[in-house]
């Protein structure tokens, strides 16, 4: 049975692989990977063959990794939804939060971040394709949302992250990554300095990569079935 280190190596082969496709640099994107609902056991294996950057949904299961693992000089991302009672351990905690989509909640993180870990990296998530299952706001408030953010002590806008509706199309797939790539243009052209695209995922990496993506959030190609 292949295992993580083996996981690991073909994704990142994969992701060189499109990123030279697209004409960008070989270490152009990023793996998060995606460790939600997924042993300790298999975290410290991916650890171990050099994966640094983990993603987790749900707060309480992402603090209690995280605590296990504080001597490995991991990454940790929260990428879930976040409610505004859980912002303190989050920003106590997390290196990233990916899912920032109202400022109320960016405040509460910058106000409650401990000034000794150093700004808190974020993303504003973007609803790129208007449905009202997922969580993000509209293409329309962005501008005002990124200023004010951009202003909050404690944290660093990085950039973007969108999670679009599932399309099986390659060309398809391209153009919720390729709006969000264009609004962070215009956010750049305005005076905010941004270097992060958190899109893509198992079944729309090559798409996301194409389009500009730096970060891509993989899981259960990285570690297996969620337990």
């Amino acid at each position: 049975m292949i295992g993580v280190t083996e996981n690991l190596a073909i994704i990142s082969d994969l992701l060189t692989q499109s990123a030279v496709e697209a004409g960008r640099a070989p270490d152009a994107v990023h793996l998060l990977a995606v460790s939600k609902k997924q042993p300790l056991s298999k975290i410290i294996d991916a650890a171990n063959a050099g994966q640094r950057d983990f993603g987790e949904n749900f707060v309480q299961e992402g603090l209690e990794k995280i605590a296990q693992t504080r001597n490995l000089g991991l990454v940790w991302h929260f990428i879930g939804h976040l409610q505004n009672n859980k912002t303190r351990v989050v920003a106590e905690n997390f290196d990233w939060v990916h899912t920032i989509d109202n400022l109320k909640t960016a405040q509460r993180l910058s106000k409650q971040r401990p000034e000794s870990l150093g700004p808190l990296n974020i993303c504003l998530q973007i609803n790129v394709d208007d449905e009202s299952s997922k969580s993000g706001i509209t293409i329309a408030k962005l501008p005002e949302l990124a200023a004010a953010c951009s202003d909050l002590p404690n944290l660093n806008l990085r950039g973007l992250m969108c999670l679009p509706a599932a399309r099986s199309d390659f060309s398809e797939q391209r153009l919720p990554f390729a709006k969000l790539r264009e609004l962070a243009n215009e956010l750049r052209s305005g005076g905010l300095e941004m270097d992060t695209l958190s899109m893509g995922m198992s079944g729309d990496y090559r798409a996301a990569i194409f389009e500009g993506a730096t970060m891509v959030r993989i899981g259960t190609a990285v570690f297996g079935n969620r337990t």
